[in-house]
């Protein structure tokens, strides 16, 4: 195992990728599991069309291959070690590299898609994949990321259970479902992450989200509970009172009952939707901003940034919504609005700052790109809870020790990409013998 992550790495990158593993080795709670962690994580950084246990153990030990398997299978699919501990413990080791970048800037919310064939994997339904940009037969993950603009790192993934999942007793029980684990929705899960990553310390970033998230005001209130700032995605429906506007005043008191305390609206007095608000700024309110630098060049585009109070609601709420921005995107090209934000930032953030907080958010695209190119995220065979999770938390572990490769080191040095192949006679179980020649 040692060897081929050395052919791969260098030798300079092999020593510290050993060092690596013991790190993690004391998270997993048992001495033995020790060897079966360095070869999953060097199967997962070592080239290959598939990352599943049966290809990544003729790579990492071709003279055994079996029970390399049995060793790498058991350590997925079955030990019972802690995701939480290893992750914590992946994170330890990337952020200090990250840091050596620049502080955290953001914490990402998203969920990814992974298809999946059958009804029997844990968590499987047809729900929307992004990976495929439809409804589809998949799983789907809520992640939490910490990003600056020179790095990103996954810190906390779980999977999603549709309803029928949850509440379906049978097949909770043959997928190993946890009993605790009910139904919670995307934006539930995701608060959950955040609220045990300020428990744990992480050092605090902006929260991004896409509108999935950002439209759910028990969210974005749960976040503001917790003393975060936040520039999370809302649909162009989100209806807000713009600046000098406010809810009316509760009734007036007539002597009678309990005083009312309830803010009011009326026919002619209603919020604006964001939409209809971006649609009534001047032309100049919009400018043209620059971001980053892009493969196919800088970023810019048009924004205004004007400040409101979210209105979904707030008929049974006492005192108005906190002022806060909101952030609209208005490619010069284009006949409406493109994208829109909310966000509690402080009201003197200039506008520039505004977008490139809002923007940094693509770096979670590239971490599961290369997450599922490169490491395999979506070629796990198992249908457990426990396996899914376990094989997710390795693979992050794996990217968290290129996140600080490359953090450290320069992009020309710091992996030497030599290739490995499987060995001339694996022959994957099951499948069908090669013809002979006539």
């Amino acid at each position: 195992m040692g060897r081929a992550a050395k052919a791969f790495l260098g030798a300079a990158a092999a020593q510290r990728f050993r060092a690596y593993v013991e790190h993690l080795a004391h998270s997993l709670g048992h001495a033995d599991r020790r060897e079966p962690l360095r070869g999953y994580l060097t199967g997962l950084v070592l080239p290959g069309e598939r990352k599943s246990v049966e290809p990544m153990a003729a790579l990492v030990a071709p003279e055994r291959v079996r029970q390399a398997h049995q060793s790498l299978h058991h350590l997925v699919a079955d030990a019972p070690w802690e995701d939480e501990a290893v992750l914590k413990a992946v994170r330890e080791y990337a952020l200090a590299a990250i840091h050596k970048r620049g502080p955290l800037e953001g914490w990402m919310v998203d969920d990814t898609g992974i298809p999946k064939k059958g009804q029997h994997s844990v968590g499987v339904a047809r729900q929307y994949c992004g990976q495929l940009g439809k409804q589809d037969n998949c799983q789907v993950a809520v992640t939490l990321s910490v990003a600056n603009q020179a790095a990103s790192l996954p810190i906390a993934y779980q999977l999603y259970l549709p309803e029928q999942w949850a509440h379906d007793r049978p097949r909770r029980r043959q997928a190993g479902v946890p009993e605790e684990r009910g139904f919670l929705t995307k934006p539930d899960i995701a608060l959950l992450q955040i609220t045990a990553a300020v428990e744990q310390g992480v050092p605090a970033g902006v929260v991004l989200a896409d509108a999935a998230y950002g439209n759910d005001s028990k969210f974005r209130n749960g976040l503001e509970a917790l003393g975060l700032q936040y520039a999370l995605g809302v649909q162009s429906t989100t209806t807000v009172w713009p600046a000098g506007s406010l809810p009316l005043a509760p009734q007036r008191y007539r002597g009678r009952g309990r005083p009312p305390k309830l803010l009011r609206r009326d026919a002619a007095h209603q919020p604006l939707a964001v939409y209809e608000l971006a649609r009534r700024l001047s032309p100049a309110a919009y400018r043209t901003v620059t971001w980053r630098e892009g493969s196919a060049g800088m970023m810019r585009s048009r924004f205004a940034a004007v400040r409101v109070r979210a209105a979904h609601r707030d008929y049974w709420r006492a005192v108005p919504n906190r002022e806060q921005w909101l952030l609209i995107e208005w490619p010069k090209a284009s006949a409406e609005p493109a994208k829109y934000w909310l966000a509690n930032l402080p009201a003197t953030t200039p506008l520039k700052a505004l977008v490139r907080t809002a923007k940094l958010r693509w770096r979670i695209e590239r971490d599961f790109l290369e997450l599922k190119q490169e490491l395999g995220l979506n070629h796990f065979e198992g249908r457990s809870w426990r396996g899914f999770h376990h094989h997710a938390t390795l693979c992050i572990a794996a990217y968290g020790f290129l996140v600080a490769e490359r953090c450290a080191f320069s992009p020309a040095g710091h992996v030497r990409r030599q290739s490995i192949s499987l060995p001339r006679h694996f022959r994957p179980r099951g499948a069908p013998l090669k013809a002979a020649a006539p």
